[in-house]
Formats: C-alpha cells, sequence, structure tokens
C-alpha cells in the first residue's frame, strides 16, 4: 500500500516520525496539562512505544498520525491525522482524526488546520465515507475544534471507553462524525 508521506497546510508540514522527534513528543506526553483528559501521562519509553504504534499503522495502512511541524521554525509541535479506531464499539470500524499539541502551540488554531489537512487527504485520497472524532465529555477544547473543523455531534453514539474502567472520571465519551458530502458542504457552503 502506498504511503502518505507528507500533507501540507498554509503553516504547518505533517510529516513521518523522525527519531529526533521524541525528545520534545516524551516532554509534551508527560506534561500534566497536555494528557489532562487521557488517563495518564506517558513515560519516555511509553512515548517512544506511541512513536513505534503509529509508525507500525503507516506501514501497515498507508496513513496514520503524522508528526505536525511547524514552517516557520521548523519546530516539531505535536501530531495530526488519521488511524483505524483500535478497539470495539457500537461505531467501529472507523477511521478517527486525531490530534495532539504541545501546551506552548495552544490557542494559535494549529490543530484545526492541522485537522483540515488530515480531512481533506482522508476523502480526497483515501476516499472515506466517514471521519469520526471522539474525547471525554469534560475535553471541550477538543470539542471545539471538531465543531470548527464541520464535525457534528452524534449524542446516540456517545459511549463508555472500554479501555477505562467503571467510575473512571474520563470512561464517558463524545463521539463526533463527519460524512464526506457534510465535508464538501462545509467547503463550499
Amino acid at each position: 500500500m502506498e504511503q502518505i508521506k507528507e500533507l501540507e497546510s498554509p503553516r504547518l508540514l505533517l510529516r513521518p516520525w523522525r527519531d529526533t522527534d521524541l525528545p520534545e513528543f516524551a516532554a509534551m506526553c508527560a506534561d500534566p496539562q497536555v494528557m489532562r483528559y487521557f488517563p495518564a501521562h506517558l513515560s519516555r519509553l511509553e512515548s517512544a512505544a506511541l512513536i513505534g504504534r503509529m509508525r507500525g499503522h503507516f506501514a501497515e495502512h498507508g496513513y496514520g498520525f503524522w508528526a505536525l511541524q511547524r514552517k516557520d521554525s521548523g519546530e516539531f509541535i505535536g501530531f495530526t491525522g488519521l488511524a483505524n479506531v483500535s478497539f470495539a464499539a457500537a461505531f467501529t470500524p472507523a477511521v478517527e482524526i486525531g490530534w495532539r499539541l504541545a501546551r506552548e502551540h495552544w490557542g494559535l488554531g494549529y490543530a484545526s488546520e492541522a485537522a483540515w489537512a488530515a480531512l481533506r487527504c482522508g476523502f480526497d485520497r483515501l476516499a472515506l465515507d466517514q471521519v469520526v472524532s471522539f474525547t471525554s465529555q469534560s475535553n471541550l477544547p477538543s470539542q471545539k475544534v471538531m465543531q470548527a473543523i464541520g464535525m457534528r455531534p452524534d449524542p446516540l453514539g456517545d459511549f463508555e471507553h472500554p479501555r477505562l474502567p467503571e467510575g473512571h472520571p474520563l470512561r464517558s465519551h463524545v463521539l463526533y462524525r463527519i460524512s464526506r458530502a457534510q465535508w464538501l458542504e462545509t467547503l463550499h457552503g
């Protein structure tokens, strides 16, 4: 399968992972603010393993979560991309869009900009019919990004994340969706 190596947006490059990304990625994944909507922050070893899994997804499927780099400074700032949902739920199988940015790059529109590039790839190059996104009910910043890129909430699809124990404060998740038709409507609407 052909790998989609890079995507671009006006200010960002979505590119393959490099070994040199690990220090910044590990620092980001150890930041309690960045990881507040995840069950735990990650150690350097866990961050390296996550990069390995993301590279493996690319090798198997030709797309995944790209490393995110600012064009102006060349700085690594996080990741954005598309991945097959890795757990069973009522809405799977599905392709999800996701992002994680280092705190110093929040509030600048980078997540939405990179997500638009990933959606364009999903619908134009991968010919997906639909893309989903999900997050804990309390993660309003990510929900705002989902709304900004034209995704719509699917309250009937909201779910309890199967990888979190009952009673965990992040277990309740909201589901958002966007179809190719909705994406085209957003582009031309």
